[in-house]
């Protein structure tokens, strides 16, 4: 090969070189680099603080509806017994004793001249509520059994009649009811009853007399205690 194809050979070789750097890398760098991406990506997906648990963790900073309080759930209070009118559920309520009631008794109406008919009342003396429990026992004078009561009166059967200091419970007592067997009296005495009917608590009480003598019979009657003076005086009236 002469000089002048030999120069013509090497700048021809020289010129492919050249065009060989300018050219991009092979697919296979290309390959490489978009695995590499996506590897990078799958990482960042499982990483905390990713897209899908970035929702998770700002749902976390609101209040939770199961764990928010409702309104009276276990803040109120259930309170102690119920208290309906005198009338209700004796709950821790102990008995009324003698010492704590100022006890009275009164003509119906108050202008009567026979006093047949009168009014009992024990007023609750004490610092707390007490019971009185079904209707005092009466014994007017010399009487050997205490005065029958009228069944029906009672407001409601079987509850105590609480009441409050300063408070009053009311028993109509019929002296007589023009039976036979009439006799003088000059002293009535009352002794509660017990919280089971038929028995009887504490001593007795003097009831003080609103004439200075009686005229009793044996057709005597008492009602059950009530907090309702017009109501216990209803029973006896018409007698």
């Amino acid at each position: 090969m002469n000089a002048a194809a030999r120069r013509n050979h090497e700048n021809h070789e020289n010129h492919k070189n050249r065009e060989n750097r300018k050219r991009p890398r092979s697919w296979k760098s290309h390959v490489l680099g978009a695995a590499v991406v996506a590897a990078l990506l799958a990482s960042t997906a499982c990483e905390p603080g990713a897209a899908e648990g970035s929702d998770d963790a700002r749902s976390s900073d609101r209040p939770s509806g199961t764990n928010s309080a409702k309104p009276g759930d276990g803040s109120g209070d259930t309170g102690a017994s119920e208290d309906n009118g005198g009338n209700g559920d004796s709950g821790t309520i102990a008995a009324c004793t003698a010492d704590e009631l100022a006890v009275s008794a009164a003509k119906e109406p108050a202008d009567s001249k026979d006093a047949r008919h009168l009014l009992i009342t024990v007023q609750n003396a004490g610092d707390e509520k007490c019971n009185v429990y079904h209707y005092p026992y009466v014994l007017i004078g010399d009487a050997q059994a205490p005065t029958p009561v009228i069944e029906d009166s009672s407001p409601d059967p079987g509850k105590p009649m609480t009441i409050a200091p300063g408070e009053e419970a009311h028993a109509a007592l019929l002296v007589a009811g023009g039976a036979r067997d009439e006799y003088e009296a000059n002293s009535i005495t009352l002794t509660l009853h017990g919280s089971k009917l038929g028995t009887k608590a504490d001593e007795r009480l003097d009831v003080p007399m609103p004439v200075d003598t009686l005229y009793a019979d044996d057709g005597q009657l008492v009602t059950y205690w009530t907090t309702a003076s017009g109501s216990a005086l209803d029973f006896i009236m018409s007698k």
